[in-house]
């Protein structure tokens, strides 16, 4: 017993694969959201139409998905999020943390940022060394 088709298999092809595997180890389906049971001829015939039908919205999700992304791409968007440091931020932070005044913590809370944006921003070949000393 499972709750919706959709949770059964990614394809079509998966679903019925399934179903008949199932139906030769005298094992019947039953989805109780869609109301459809395997182990009646309306049911199965129900189950391959529903699954035809799921596999078909997946794949009209996944085209206006790339549709949508192109469009975004074409338009000069390359999606995530803004970066929460602009470059002068960083060159600052950076000079925070070189000065040796400042831990990564004091940093990021004058920023108003978390401790791991701050790592990502700093010169990784600086994190971690004393301030005192020679860089490579």
């Amino acid at each position: 017993m499972t709750t919706r088709l959709d949770r059964l298999g990614r394809s079509t092809k998966h679903l019925a694969q399934l179903a008949v595997e199932l139906q030769g180890r005298e094992i019947g389906l039953r989805m109780l959201h869609q109301g459809i049971d395997t182990t009646t001829a309306v049911g199965r015939l129900f189950f391959h139409l529903l699954a035809a039908i799921a596999e078909f919205e997946h794949e009209l999700i996944k085209e206006r998905t790339v549709d949508g992304l192109e469009g975004a791409w074409s338009r000069g968007r390359d999606g995530g999020r803004k970066p929460t440091l602009t470059p002068a931020a960083v060159r600052q932070a950076q000079a925070m943390y070189d000065s040796g005044e400042h831990t990564v913590e004091q940093i990021a809370a004058a920023f108003k940022t978390t401790r791991p944006t701050i790592c990502r921003a700093l010169d990784p070949a600086t994190i971690g060394k004393k301030p005192s000393e020679p860089q490579p």
